[in-house]
């Protein structure tokens, strides 16, 4: 049964990876999709800091892949294959769901996040490059992008005024990650939130936004001691 976990695990991976060929021309929610246009949201990070998800698709794989030779058989890597398994099945569909409905594609992305914290809450302390780094670095961008997602949503439909929506639901993504990271202090999930950082401290800089912008910027040290200062005490 392991192996076949293991197997379904590097399926996942590469499904996921091949995702965006379906919706290759999606760049975020488009401003016509809500009855209030999202032109400029101050929460979403710029284009370039999707960048991201090149990494994450290949080093999932690259992962799966080392599981399925390597580990197939280990207890430690079979216990976070099943929620990394839906986790990466619903990230399958989240893109064409994104193309239609922001509603939906908010609560699938929240469900792929709590079941990719699960696997990395799961993940074994050995082997760490191989598994919970790669997991880690997903589970962390999508704890920004959870949030991301569903403050656009929100003053999509009309939530005001927009930037304290937007400040509010920052405020959540550093909550749940401050709270992962009191679990397991692990540097690729803050590495992941606090890329999404840097981007939306970068979108708000012009015109500047301060309180989006310097939210931010205090998230980035503080993660960081969670993740690296705190194991290092």
């Amino acid at each position: 049964m392991e192996r076949i976990k293991a197997i379904l695990v590097l399926t996942a991976a590469i499904a996921f990876a091949v995702s965006p060929l379906v919706s290759p021309n999606f760049g975020g929610y488009r401003p016509d999709q809500f009855p209030v246009p999202q032109t400029d949201p101050p929460i979403q990070p710029p284009g370039w800091a999707f960048s991201i998800w090149g990494v994450i698709y290949l080093w999932l794989i690259v992962s799966a892949g080392y599981g399925l030779l390597r580990r197939a058989d280990d207890a430690g890597w079979d216990r976070p294959r099943w929620p990394l398994v839906l986790s990466l099945c619903i990230g399958t569909a989240w893109l064409p769901v994104a193309t239609t409905s922001p509603i939906w594609a908010t609560v699938l992305i929240w469900a792929m996040l709590i079941l990719a914290v699960a696997a990395l809450l799961r993940c074994p302390a050995a082997d760490t490059l191989w598994l919970s780094a790669p997991v880690g670095l997903y589970a962390g961008w999508l704890t920004a992008a959870a949030c991301v997602s569903t403050a656009i949503t929100l003053t999509g439909y009309g939530a005001a005024p927009e930037t304290l929506y937007h400040l509010g639901l920052l405020c959540l993504s550093l909550t749940i990650a401050i709270g992962v990271l009191l679990r397991r202090s692990e540097p690729l999930y803050a590495a992941g939130i606090c890329w999404a950082l840097i981007g939306v401290i970068a979108a708000n800089l012009s015109p500047p936004n301060m309180a989006m912008a310097g939210t931010a910027a205090v998230g980035l040290p503080i993660l960081a001691y969670l993740a690296i200062g705190r194991r290092r005490a």
